[in-house]
């Protein structure tokens, strides 16, 4: 069973970065898709950026070219480097994970209905 852990939120100015981490247990991250999702208050949930068994990322365009997903498999660790936040940015960001079998999960859906597994989310807040 995958547990996923994230931290790093909290607030800044607009702007600013913020560096959010997802430890990961229960499974190799190495096999699994992973992703960032954000939920404002009052939408839906909606992906930011994935990565999968390949390390083949997807971006929102929403935050292409400003944020960038990592994933240190060593680490157990999946990261969201965020820079040149926006007030608009603000929202609960969540960690998740895709398995689709035991050779690996190739797959760069942004979908949150593609994910089997969240984590419990931090909060990211930009004035």
């Amino acid at each position: 069973h995958v547990q996923l852990v994230e931290s790093g939120g909290g607030s800044v100015q607009a702007g600013g970065s913020l560096r959010l981490s997802c430890a990961v247990s229960g499974y190799d991250a190495l096999y699994l898709c992973m992703g960032w999702f954000r939920q404002a208050p009052g939408k839906e949930r909606e992906g930011v950026a994935v990565i999968n068994r390949r390390g083949t990322t997807r971006y929102a365009d929403f935050v292409t070219g400003r944020f960038t997903i990592s994933k240190v498999n060593a680490e157990k660790t999946l990261y969201l480097q965020m820079s040149n936040l926006k007030p608009e940015d603000t929202a609960t960001y969540y960690c998740a994970a895709q398995y689709t079998g035991i050779s690996g999960c190739y797959a760069t859906s942004l979908a949150p209905a593609s994910f089997d597994y969240w984590g419990q989310g931090t909060q990211v807040t930009v004035s």
